[in-house]
């Protein structure tokens, strides 16, 4: 009765819907295997259901082949079940989930999830002159997010933003075209539509202001993906069924990373390593730019081999970094300039892309003159493979990935696939699948790190960990940052981040160094990069900034757990690491475009400074909970608004009442990780009757260690009853992993009273009360093969 009630609210509810082309005439319907087939006049419509919650829609023009190919989508249509109703002149096709509306005349194609409209087709499929066009009706209030990494505000809605990956050097609060720009759109009325087309167009949001939504494009496929779900995370997790998971990073991913523009020898090189040493500030990786392969920025790209006259002894000096604990990552391009030592044997292999005449296109940019690797020729990608193979032989641990847009991209070279045009938004992607697919195949049990300037949508599926390009050196370059990460968080590349300390011009501002390198604590990836000028590793400033630094990175390693845990659910449901407050109070208008306060994971609320000076910073506390303080233990309410005094050496952090959050001893890097060492606090609030949180675990870098069976997940559990509070651990183990024994220092927040007694499984157990924190300390031993029961019982 419920699913007929819903039929009948969608049938009179797209009554209200706008008409789409008129001159696109009803001519019959199919119902397909998998779904749809819809014939008009100049036409024909391939719908196809995936799942009950993720359709796709192709429209076919007359005297024009299906295009099959798509570079995002991973996951095959499924036979889902279908209810059709028909009238005489509409026919609308009902899933579990989603519902698709068929009006005859005039013609129209709607979508609904659950009976509440979400979008329909305006005028269609439309081919102009120059582009090719779909649009889409908006309905008046609706607030839009997508389009990639860009700077706009949270809310897109009103601008019309180009598809055509490009740097922006320099950029500050305000970015209209970045190094991503991906063809999602998100909707406030919590739906997604996914663009499937590879070549560069436009995606209009609306900057008319007559409640349109257009796709425009050059070329290629015109198909699109609405994708639905309960809420947020739903959304994401369909997305990234349909376009595929994040693989777990390795663990040493979420270390400190020393970077800059660059490191011009060897004995510069581990010099600054044995600065992080001296100054026992954590490190685990060493990021070398272009001077690993040449002695000048200019005329040396497209080497890719090791400059010895620098680096005489590179793999002796990548394996002594090595058992420091330290990782080596190199950068690469994809151009090889004339001037490079490989430019012969590049044009002799026919690894590049070509001109009209069928040779080798050179031009010029910033580096040199230069042609363009064709990753698209499997020549070439067999090529460029095995250098990386090269290098990973050498002990190299990690691939940078730059200027992967193309940087230049000059529209009359032409790709063993298609135009620079129609492959350039894909370039990147498929230059990460590359790379994966080599490691995949070479380095089974491997995962790799790479990190890439450019990408497409579905590049998370390679691995790809994006930052967000050449961002300022100043106040406007940090303030632009949160929202540039969760935007691309919500569209599935849970991995953004930026150049700590902010990349481009020689602006010595401790203050701003050291509030950006705060932030990073609660941001995917923590690698300071910057020009020389100015000094980007905490060892080479001043005393008070490398040690108010120091004390990030301790704090961001003592998080490793915790960071993990979010690893683990971004590779099993796209979950975004760093997830905007709109999607704890979705109906909060005054959420949707903030970005200013955010969550990281589920149970970190966190305000970033992101100005000069600032002595108290207004934070909004979700309404969905209460929060502590990170550093005082503050119980603060939430749905309120309330003004926060900040301090030097963070930024205001807060802990969700009820959470689990687990903390690792110091360690100078994630090598000296020991899982069964941990600290376990739990943030206890009366509020709270019953809280349950899990934690996974591997061993931080085998490839596939969960599908493997090379896991543990460990589940918390607290509950209060009468003057008790019973806390429980129990573990869930991979059939590859064993059982172990875990020293776990148990922490009670808000403990305000010492107990009367504490049993653990059955037995009195010390413990140690503070109550000037009010914090209760409990040590507890752990044989994971059985439960463990600490029960904790409060004076009367």
């Amino acid at each position: 009765m419920k699913y007929l009630k819903l039929i009948i609210l969608f049938l009179v509810l797209v009554k209200t819907s706008l008409a789409q082309n008129e001159n696109r005439k009803f001519e019959h319907i199919n119902q397909t295997d998998y779904g749809l087939e819809i014939f008009v006049n100049d036409g024909k419509y391939d719908i196809q259901f995936y799942t009950d919650h993720i359709v796709e829609t192709t429209f076919i023009p007359k005297g024009e082949e299906v295009k099959r190919t798509s570079h995002a989508v991973v996951l095959r249509p499924q036979k889902v079940e279908v209810i059709p109703v028909v009238t005489n002149n509409e026919s609308v096709f009902f899933t579990k989930g989603i519902e698709v509306k068929i009006q005859k005349q005039p013609f129209q194609i709607a979508y609904s999830y659950k009976g509440n409209p979400l979008i329909s087709e305006k005028a269609g499929y439309i081919k102009n002159d120059s582009l090719e066009t779909i649009q889409f009706n908006l309905t008046k209030d609706e607030v839009l997010y997508g389009g990639g990494a860009r700077a706009l505000g949270m809310n897109r809605r009103g601008n019309r933003l180009e598809l055509y990956n490009k740097a922006h050097y320099g950029y500050e609060t305000r970015s209209e075209l970045m190094n991503f720009t991906l063809p999602i759109v998100l909707s406030s009325n919590k739906y997604m539509v996914h663009f499937d087309n590879a070549p560069i167009g436009f995606l209009d949001l609306d900057s008319k202001k007559d409640n349109t939504l257009t796709y425009e494009t050059i070329s290629g496929r015109k198909t699109y993906q609405v994708i639905v779900g309960d809420g947020w995370y739903d959304i994401i997790n369909n997305y990234t069924k349909l376009t595929g998971k994040q693989p777990m990073p390795p663990r040493w991913t979420l270390g400190n990373f020393s970077s800059r523009f660059g490191y011009h020898s060897q004995e510069e090189t581990e010099a600054t390593i044995s600065k992080f040493e001296a100054y026992k500030i954590p490190v685990d990786a060493i990021i070398l730019d272009l001077y690993w392969f040449g002695k000048e920025v200019q005329g040396t790209m497209g080497n890719l081999e090791v400059f010895r006259d620098s680096f005489p002894d590179f793999e002796g000096m990548v394996s002594r970094l090595k058992g420091k604990g330290v990782k080596t990552i190199t950068i690469t391009e994809p151009f090889v300039l004339t001037t490079s030592k490989r430019w012969d044997e590049a044009v002799k292999k026919d690894v590049l892309a070509k001109d009209s005449l069928g040779n080798p296109y050179t031009y010029d940019f910033y580096f040199g003159n230069t042609g363009l690797i064709d990753i698209y020729k499997p020549k070439a990608a067999q090529w460029f493979w095995n250098i990386y193979k090269g290098l990973a032989n050498k002990g190299v641990a990690g691939i940078w990935g730059d200027l992967g847009e193309p940087e230049v991209h000059p529209a009359e070279l032409i790709h063993e696939t298609g135009t620079a045009n129609e492959v350039h938004n894909i370039y990147g992607h498929d230059w990460a699948r590359l790379i994966h697919e080599g490691y995949k195949r070479d380095f089974p049990n491997r995962r790799p790190f790479v990190l890439m300037r450019a990408g497409y949508s579905g590049s998370q599926r390679y691995g790809l960990i994006p930052w967000s390009g050449d961002v300022n050196r100043t106040w406007g370059g940090l303030q632009s940052q949160p929202e540039i990460a969760l935007q691309m968080g919500i569209q599935g590349l849970g991995y953004m981040h930026s150049d700590l300390g902010g990349f481009a011009g020689a602006n010595l501002d401790d203050e701003l160094y050291v509030r950006w390198l705060q932030y990073g604590v609660f941001q995917p990836i923590y690698r300071p990069h910057a020009q020389e000028d100015v000094p980007s590793e905490p060892v080479f400033r001043s005393d008070k900034a490398r040690k108010l630094a120091k004390q990030s990175i301790k704090l961001r390693y003592k998080l490793l757990p915790y960071n993990y845990n979010l690893v683990y659910q971004n590779n099993q449901k796209g979950t975004p690491l760093m997830r905007p407050l709109f999607f704890e109070e979705s109906n909060n208008q005054a959420l949707q475009d903030y970005s200013e306060t955010y969550l990281w994971g589920h149970d970190f609320l966190v305000s970033p400074i992101l100005e000069a000076g600032k002595k108290e910073q207004s934070v909004y506390f979700p309404k969905t909970s209460n929060w502590f303080n990170f550093y005082t233990d503050e119980k603060i309410e939430g749905g309120q608004r309330k003004k926060i005094k900040t301090k030097e050496n963070a930024i205001p952090t807060f802990v969700r009442a009820g959470a689990f959050i687990p903390m690792a001893k110091s360690m100078q890097n994630t090598e000296a990780y020991d899982a069964k060492d941990i600290e376990i606090h739990y943030y206890h609030h009366a509020s709270v009757k019953e809280s349950k949180r899990a934690l996974y675990n591997d061993d931080g870098k085998t490839a596939l260690a969960f599908e493997k069976g090379m896991y543990e997940l460990i589940e918390f559990e607290a509950e209060i009853e009468k003057h008790y509070l019973e806390i429980g651990f129990e573990v869930e183990v991979g059939k590859n992993h064993q059982f172990n024994t875990k020293h776990i220092g148990l922490i009670i927040h808000n403990i305000q009273n010492k107990p009367r007694f504490i049993k653990v499984d059955g037995k009195r157990a010390p413990f140690s009360w503070n109550s000037k924190e009010s914090t209760l300390n409990i040590p507890v031993i752990w044989t994971t093969s059985e439960e463990k029961e600490i029960k904790i019982k409060f004076k009367k």
